[in-house]
């Protein structure tokens, strides 16, 4: 059953983690905005998808510390997101780095993306009962 899904709806699935992943700290960003002292969390894990999505053809290597970046099959699924402190604020009077604006279209750009992510998946299971439905007539 492993065969069964290619490397593309390996990496939609597990865009789909992050970018819930995502969603959740933006909001917990937006339900801060008027705590003080709330220092916003800002997450990434384009970059080590697509290293990933890379290093996924290469055969199994052994690796000697979990902190060590994921070659061979499995890569895609040992993919983290990088969550830290933003960066890109200015601090208001009480601390807090929370910018509404930034966050909310944050939120709508991720929306986006997630939604797209699932109407792929949605026509390449398509596809594929397409193929295991009608294909043999």
């Amino acid at each position: 059953m492993s065969g069964l899904f290619d490397k593309t709806t390996g990496a939609l699935g597990k865009s789909l983690d992050m970018r819930l992943l995502r969603h959740n700290i933006t909001s917990a960003n937006v339900a801060n905005a008027e705590t003080p002292g709330y220092a916003a969390k800002k997450m990434d894990f384009e970059e080590s998808l697509s290293r990933a999505l890379d290093l996924e053809e290469f055969g199994q290597i052994e690796t000697s510390s979990p902190d060590h970046f994921p070659v061979g099959k499995g890569a895609v699924n040992s993919v983290r997101g990088d969550i830290y402190d933003n960066p890109d604020i200015n601090h208001s009077n009480d601390k807090n780095t929370v910018d509404l604006e930034k966050e909310m279209s944050t939120l709508a750009e991720n929306t986006i993306l997630y939604r797209s992510a699932i109407e792929l998946i949605k026509k390449k299971l398509g596809s594929m009962k397409y193929a295991v439905t009608e294909g043999g007539r």
